[in-house]
């Protein structure tokens, strides 16, 4: 008999969306030390990967950090501990620009990059020799990484064994104008924060890539999507980029066992918004506890511990996703 993955219930002493989704940052495990590679892209760029290093028979977990995100982010670290525990290996691939250094090329990084998604995997898919690869995102991570699975539909299986978008803004015209409300804008200020400081070092070595004012201008999202996201990647603007890169259409063409995890008091995703059973494949499991915050799923007793997260993708690639096909 399997055991038994508990289903989220945040403590009594962390109430509300935002300290669960800001409880996480105070309570940060030590980092688990780490091998870095460096890989070139095919348009002669360089992503840099950090790898937890197993057995070579181990399984392979691949995980995809959220908007500003690195290895260094407190679900990759805790991640990261659960398994080294189990001896599991683990792949923690930086979107460009995330991992400390500028890019060669102009392009960064954006929520709808299922291209960037489907060459990581299918590289570590090659490496991996036929031993099960499982892939999760947090995040924009996860909303790029539920992209691709319904892009591919069921070629997915031929790459990883199964995937978890946790957190992921599905909608993200919703996420980007409920960030634009209340205290909702203390996260978007942080955002802004590094994302302008990065995009100021890109236009110094790509002069006239966006408009720089407008940038430095941006007061929310939609307005630095506009302003840099959009165009820089190809889009119209931030309706355009908003529209085209939200995962939610693409949970219906999804072939490969899923998990989606979607607090209900999340606050960068209203829960009015979540999907709901009719708007999704036979593949995906909705999982929406009515506690967590962004990212969070603080549990046990004060201070508390960010294992559930860790712990419950364990348990859904380990016991709910059958082996690919050969």
């Amino acid at each position: 008999m399997k055991p038994v993955s508990p289903p989220y219930r945040a403590p009594a002493w962390l109430p509300g969306g935002h300290a669960q989704t800001i409880w996480p940052l105070l309570i940060k495990p030590r980092p688990v030390p780490l091998r870095r590679e460096r890989w070139a892209t095919p348009d002669d760029d360089f992503i840099d990967i950090d790898l937890l290093d197993g057995p070579a028979d181990a399984p392979l977990l691949v995980l995809f950090h959220g908007l500003e995100g690195s290895s260094r982010s407190h679900y990759a670290i805790a991640t990261a501990q659960a398994c080294r525990r189990i001896g599991w290996r683990l792949a923690l691939p930086h979107f460009r620009g995330c991992s400390g250094e500028l890019n060669r090329r102009p392009r960064a990084y954006h929520s709808g990059d299922s291209a960037e998604i489907d060459w990581i995997l299918r590289r570590l898919h090659q490496a991996n020799a036929g031993r099960p690869l499982h892939a999760t995102g947090i995040s924009l991570g996860g909303n790029a990484l539920l992209k691709w699975a319904g892009e591919q539909g069921p070629a997915a299986r031929t790459v990883v064994s199964g995937v978890a978008g946790i957190c992921a803004p599905l909608d993200l015209a919703a996420c980007g104008h409920h960030l634009a409300r209340g205290f909702n804008r203390l996260y978007t200020r942080h955002f802004l924060d590094t994302l302008k400081a990065r995009s100021a070092a890109r236009l110094q070595r790509f002069p006239g890539l966006f408009d720089e004012t407008r940038m430095r201008r941006s007061r929310n999202l939609w307005d630095f999507d506009d302003a840099v996201t959009g165009p820089v990647h190809g889009f119209a603007g931030a309706d355009d980029y908003w529209t085209r890169a939200s995962a939610k259409p693409w949970l219906k063409t999804i072939a490969v066992p899923t998990l989606v995890i979607n607090p209900r008091n999340d606050p960068f995703l209203p829960a009015a918004v979540l999907p709901g059973p009719a708007e999704i494949s036979p593949s995906v499991r909705l999982e929406q506890p009515t506690g967590g915050g962004h990212v969070g799923f603080v549990s046990g007793a004060f201070p508390g511990n960010l294992d559930w997260l860790p712990q419950r993708l364990l348990h859904f690639f380990i016991y709910e996703t059958p082996l690919p096909s050969p």
